[in-house]
């Protein structure tokens, strides 16, 4: 269960990679979840600060700061780092959304804390903010077609079809899941 706060501050971080060759790859799920999220919330991500892109919008008597980190994928820490140390938010108003290849495409999970089950983006934010006590909704990608298969190849590659079409139906459920970390 996540912990209430008494912070009225939230970060939600979209991961990704920043630049055009990047915005349809499995890595970039997160890029486009943070987009819808603030699309719905009549917000557009396009001030630039913090080693990224963010926007501020006020919801449901919270303050949200959405993020898309531009630092790429691995170092989204530094970014995530310097917007909470500059609005006070602790790690667990920091929701993170991000790819999983561990699990089936177009599947949602949410978690409060955990480890960064080899996702190196996450590990990064581990390590800058010290704590891994930070909510979190992990999008399926699903897992390469074989173990010889590059695993960077993979999540650099671009989903399509059906695949495609499994992964985007989770978004529109993102303003819902966050109500509920919001909630405890």
């Amino acid at each position: 269960m996540i912990r209430k706060t008494n912070e009225e501050n939230w970060l939600i971080v979209g991961l990704g990679n920043p630049g055009r060759e990047y915005e349809k790859s499995r890595h970039n799920c997160g890029f486009r979840a943070v987009d819808v999220l603030a699309e719905k919330l009549g917000c557009k991500i396009d001030k630039l600060k913090y080693q990224g892109l963010y926007c501020q919008v006020n919801y449901s008597g919270k303050k949200l700061f959405l993020l898309k980190p531009q630092t790429f994928m691995n170092l989204s820490g530094d970014a995530i780092a310097e917007a909470a140390s500059f609005y006070k938010i602790p790690p667990e108003n920091i929701l993170i959304l991000v790819d999983d290849v561990c699990q089936d495409t177009g599947r949602m999970r949410v978690r409060q804390s955990g480890s960064h089950g080899g996702q190196n983006g996450l590990k990064n934010i581990i390590a800058r903010l010290g704590s891994d006590k930070f909510p979190r909704i992990r999008f399926g990608v699903g897992q390469k077609p074989n173990p010889q298969y590059d695993l960077a190849a993979w999540v650099l590659g671009v989903l399509g079809g059906e695949d495609k079409k499994r992964l985007e139906s989770c978004f529109p459920l993102i303003e819902e899941a966050a109500k509920m970390i919001f909630d405890g």
